[in-house]
Formats: structure tokens, C-alpha cells, sequence
């Protein structure tokens, strides 16, 4: 069968689909299935791969549909046999389509270091979970869907897209993976607080609850303290260390994007301070118990909004004064007590930046590393400093791969490649669900 007649058939089948769902009242699948189709023009190895998932996954939804029809209609004394037979063959001819992409697939394999199943993977990652959120959370959190109802599943499937899209990227980015690091990671920023500024505007929908948690930081853990609830960010926080180990600090956090900014400023960083960390230590206990202090001192809310906003302000001028002159990330490895506890709490999650034994200590990764965690005491010591945030950075910089990724059972490829998938997956739902 020519290419042509197979790529009508994938058409039609996912014409078929959309129809399904336009019957159905779901705008947003309808869309969906109808931006499908232009996987058939992506030329990377993972589009034709990601469309034969997509199509066995619309050959389920007709099976899943005859059930529950032929079900009704049994139910009601009517019969059933020729409704059964049409769509069976509606099911198998989907599925046939997605058999018919082969072609597709070797042609489109080019070399060897393409990663084809991990998009795919991220996709339905960041689908299943955007996609529990969406039918279990309300009122509901994607943003499209507050604005125009029907259509989360469409935002579903864009950000589901744009996963698996970004995990090709960062794993083939080579040296340029600490450029489209901080890319993504203000984006995240970008839209994090973009949807803050319209909230206080007056538009409603681009808030979480509608009840304000300052973007500070230190009030993930102070705001439960002085308030004596809320924990719903602490949590978040919590668990997302538990996934992502102490990545939450160089690729979730809403306020590291501003701290990477300004230290890239300078290209080579200067040594850490010894202090550093000791004041970040000093901090993750002054900062709850403040809070507790103004507790229980019968501090009103506003007041002790405006200390949390003065603890923001100094943070922020420690970027402009200190990590901008320095090139190191002094906000975030001095003065956040969030990244003290992310790094250190993060050593309960497997992945592991290591050394190999057979370093030479040239110290070529050291100026990509903006936490301070390669200095020369700990290419010494041969090990990884506690501040590292698993960023990867400097992983493109060692020319003989002595600095790589690790989990237990895997090869540094397939480590290096379930980090970025992973870490990929909470970023994308980041972005579909994380507002004040």
C-alpha cells in the first residue's frame, strides 16, 4: 500500500474520532483529534510512534463505546447486532491505521541517539496525569477549561505535545542543554506569574482558589505556621522533592528563574562562601519560627504579609547585589531555606549526579556549576556537593564523560534519559496546573 492511501487512512480514522467526540459534546477532543493529523508532518522519530499510541488509544474508545451502547440498548429490549457490528469494524479499521504507520516509523529512525519512545512516553505521562486532575479536581484547575468549558482535554493534548517535543530537546541539546534548561525554566516562571498578575487584576479564573499565597518562597513553610492551615503548597512541595529529588530548586521553583538570570551575568562564578550554607541552615529555623512569633503575638495577616514580602525584597536584592557580581546562585544557596531542605531532603530520591573514579579533576565542569556543588574540594573529595540540584548543566561540559547521571540498575544514558523524562512530565504539569 503506498504512503499516500496509508496517510488517508490515518486521516480518516482520526476524522471518524473527532466525529465520535462532536457527537459526544467534547470540543476539546474533537480538537484534539483533528490536531493529531499533523503529527503525520513532523519529521522526528517519536510523531509517528506517538500517532499509532494515539490511534490504539481511539480504537479502545470505539470497543469502550460499542460496550457501553450494545449494554443500553440490551437494557432497553432493542436490538443490538448491526450497532455492534459497525462499530467493531470502526474499531479494527483504527487500529489497522495505526499498523499501517510502520513505514513511517523506520523511515523516520535517522540515527541511533534518538530517543523515539521517550517523547511518546512523556506525552501519555503528562496526559494520565493532567488527565486525572481534570476529571477528579473541581473546580477545575486547567486553565482553558475555567475559560471556555470543554476544551481542558485540548489543553491536555497541547501540553502533552509540548513534553514530548522539549524531552527530544534536552536530551540531544549537547552543550546547549544549560541554555534550553534556563529556557524552560523561566518559562515556567513566566507563566507562573503571569497568571498571578491577571488574577490580581480582577481575572478570577487565573487564580487558584481566589485565596492569595504570597510567591515567596519561605512561605511555603511559613504560611502554614502563622496560619495554622493551608498546607495544600507544603505538600506539593514535599512531594515534588519525593519525585524530582532537589531538581524542584533548578527546574519548579517560581523564584530560582530571576536568581539564574542575574548570575549569568558573570561566566566564570566565583568560590562559594563558607557561610553560605551555614546562613541557609540559620534561616530554615528563624523563618518558621517568625512565623510562630507572629502567631502567637497576635500579629495581624497584612503585617505579617508585608515581613513576608520584605523577606522576598531582600532575597531579591541579593540577586541584584550579590549573584549578579558573584555569577553564583547566592538567593537561592544562601538565603532560601526551601533549598536547603529541597537538596537535602532530595537525597531520599535515587538520582545522583556522580564522579567517576577516573576524573582527572581538570575542573572544566566547574564554571557550569551556579549552586557552588563543583569546587575544587569536591572534585577532590570525588563527589558531588550537597548544594547540587541535579540541573545537568554540567554534565555536557566533561569531554570525557567522567560526570554523569545515576540510578541504581540503569547505564548513565538510560539514567541521564529517565531524568529528563521525568523531570519534563512535572514541568509540563507545572504548567497546566500550578497558580496561587
Amino acid at each position: 500500500m503506498g504512503l499516500l492511501l496509508r496517510r488517508v487512512a490515518v486521516l480518516l480514522s482520526l476524522a471518524l474520532l473527532a466525529a465520535h467526540f462532536s457527537r459526544n459534546d467534547q470540543p476539546g477532543l474533537v480538537l484534539a483529534a483533528l490536531g493529531a493529523m499533523a503529527l503525520l508532518l513532523i519529521k522526528r522519530p517519536w510523531a509517528p510512534r506517538l500517532l499509532t499510541t494515539l490511534l490504539l488509544a481511539g480504537s479502545a474508545e470505539w470497543i469502550a463505546t460499542t460496550v457501553r451502547l450494545v449494554q443500553g440498548r440490551l437494557a432497553l429490549g432493542l436490538p443490538w447486532g448491526r450497532l455492534a457490528l459497525i462499530l467493531a469494524v470502526v474499531a479494527l479499521f483504527t487500529a489497522a491505521s495505526a499498523w499501517l504507520l510502520r513505514p513511517f516509523i523506520r523511515r523516520q529512525l535517522r540515527r541511533e541517539t534518538d530517543p523515539p519512545w521517550l517523547p511518546v512516553t512523556v506525552f501519555w505521562l503528562v496526559a494520565v496525569l493532567l488527565g486525572t486532575v481534570h476529571a477528579v479536581v473541581d473546580p477545575p484547575l486547567l486553565l482553558l477549561e475555567r475559560f471556555a468549558p470543554g476544551y481542558g482535554w485540548l489543553e491536555i493534548f497541547l501540553l502533552g505535545l509540548y513534553g514530548a517535543w522539549l524531552a527530544e530537546k534536552l536530551v540531544t541539546a549537547g552543550a546547549d542543554f544549560a541554555r534550553w534548561r534556563s529556557r524552560l525554566w523561566r518559562l515556567f516562571a513566566l507563566v507562573f506569574f503571569s497568571q498571578l498578575l491577571l488574577g490580581l487584576a480582577g481575572v478570577e479564573e487565573c487564580l487558584m482558589t481566589g485565596d492569595l499565597h504570597l510567591p515567596v518562597p519561605a512561605v511555603i513553610v511559613a504560611g502554614p505556621v502563622f496560619r495554622g492551615a493551608g498546607f495544600f503548597m507544603m505538600i506539593l512541595f514535599a512531594a515534588t522533592v519525593l519525585l524530582a529529588g532537589p531538581a524542584w530548586c533548578s527546574y519548579l521553583c517560581y523564584f530560582g528563574p530571576a536568581d539564574d538570570l542575574a548570575c549569568r551575568r558573570v561566566r566564570r562564578p566565583e568560590a562559594a562562601p563558607a557561610w553560605r550554607g551555614w546562613l541557609q541552615f540559620v534561616l530554615l529555623f528563624l523563618v518558621p519560627l517568625g512565623a510562630l512569633t507572629l502567631r502567637l503575638t497576635g500579629v495581624s495577616a497584612a503585617a505579617a504579609a508585608g515581613t513576608a514580602l520584605a523577606f522576598g525584597a531582600a532575597g531579591i536584592g541579593l540577586m541584584i547585589l550579590q549573584s549578579r557580581r558573584t555569577g553564583s546562585m547566592v538567593h537561592c544557596t544562601a538565603w532560601c531555606p526551601m533549598g536547603w531542605l529541597a537538596t537535602r531532603l532530595g537525597l531520599i530520591n535515587p538520582f545522583r549526579l556522580r564522579l567517576d573514579p577516573a576524573c582527572h579533576r581538570c575542573g572544566a565542569c566547574t564554571p557550569a556549576c551556579r549552586y557552588g556543588a563543583l569546587e575544587p574540594a569536591h572534585l577532590a573529595a570525588g563527589r558531588v556537593g550537597t548544594n547540587c540540584t541535579l540541573c545537568g548543566d554540567c554534565v555536557g561540559t566533561c569531554r570525557d564523560g567522567y560526570l554523569r547521571y545515576a540510578f541504581p540498575g540503569l547505564t548513565a544514558v538510560a539514567a541521564h534519559r529517565v531524568f529528563i523524562g521525568l523531570i519534563v512530565s512535572v514541568h509540563a504539569l507545572f504548567l497546566g496546573v500550578a497558580r496561587i
